[in-house]
């Protein structure tokens, strides 16, 4: 198969057998979307099971679903993949928090490829049955929905998104359910265009009053980010960093001491609400999709994805 292969920071378009793993899907990818983690490495998509091997390599045809609880024959069917494959057995996994695994392995990140190839592989466990293939971006919305479940945001909170990228703008979509009073620093103007037609409120950056808002996420991966995030929250307010950062960063602590602030992590998030809220046409993920193109020129399609204020660029196996 075809794949797009990142190696020694370098990409190149090769020709690879495809994956053979006993007890997971085999999944022919159907689309496959450029997020920022892309840039770097490579992981979300939508396909179809084409088959499920048994661990002595036979084919299994029928497998106990844990959506129904009933057989479902999986061959044939479009679905989306939870990235994080937990072991099910260690302390993190048995205490419920299957995502920090002690043995997991991620889906394009660590011990297992990613899905810019004609097809990849997953436990039946990861899937999840979609409707169409606007669910490419299951995981990026699930990512957008985590940080509620760790915050409780209310409708009286005043919150402040730092960031309206690709990530910024699904998170945006959310908060926005939440009837909170929401503003978001977007610097590009296609970013704002599209926060502006969901009546979405925009703030200049220079208009950020400092110490004032209950709820704040940094979405930018960026100090100068983490910078204006740490000056507007309030004395005892929150920080949601859902963004990584590149290198280190020197920071002065003193003040989240002083005005005691909690600071959140946050990253991978539940797939079944993402999953209803794109059923529901409650989050619009048709507008962030900038350009689609095929396999064949994902060379193109990374360099474009690269670009200042680009949204979603897809791939087409």
């Amino acid at each position: 198969m075809q794949s797009l292969w990142l190696e020694n920071q370098s990409l190149s378009l090769r020709d690879i057998p495809k994956p053979h793993k006993p007890v997971e899907a085999l999944i022919r990818v159907r689309l496959s979307g450029i997020c920022g983690t892309d840039l770097e490495l490579l992981r979300e998509f939508v396909g179809e099971v084409v088959s499920v091997l048994e661990s002595d390599g036979s084919l299994r045809r029928k497998v106990q679903s844990q959506e129904t609880f009933n057989s479902i024959d999986w061959v044939g069917k479009r679905v989306v993949g939870e990235i994080n494959v937990a072991c099910g057995v260690c302390e993190q996994c048995q205490h419920g928090h299957p995502t920090h695994c002690e043995q997991r392995s991620v889906l394009g990140i660590a011990n297992r490829d990613g899905v810019h190839a004609g097809y990849t592989t997953l436990p039946l466990a990861n899937l999840h049955l979609v409707p169409d293939e606007a669910a490419v971006f299951t995981e990026p919305l699930a990512a957008a929905l985590e940080f509620q479940e760790q915050v409780h945001i209310q409708p009286t909170d005043r919150v402040l998104l730092i960031g309206a990228g690709r990530l910024g703008q699904l998170i945006a979509q959310t908060l926005a359910l939440t009837g909170c009073d929401l503003r978001v620093v977007a610097r590009h103007a296609p970013q704002q265009a599209l926060l502006e037609s969901r009546k979405i409120r925009l703030i200049p950056q220079e208009a950020v009053l400092p110490r004032r808002w209950d709820v704040v996420v940094e979405a930018t991966g960026s100090s100068s980010g983490f910078e204006m995030a740490r000056r507007a929250v309030r004395p005892r307010g929150t920080v949601v960093l859902k963004s990584t950062y590149r290198g280190e960063m020197t920071l002065n602590w003193s003040p989240f001491v002083v005005d005691e602030i909690t600071i959140i992590g946050s990253r991978c998030g539940p797939f079944a609400p993402a999953l209803r809220l794109l059923e529901s046409g409650q989050v619009d993920s048709s507008i962030l999709i900038a350009g689609q193109y095929p396999l064949a020129h994902a060379l193109e399609a990374m360099a474009a994805a690269q670009q200042p204020g680009m949204l979603k660029v897809l791939l087409k196996p």
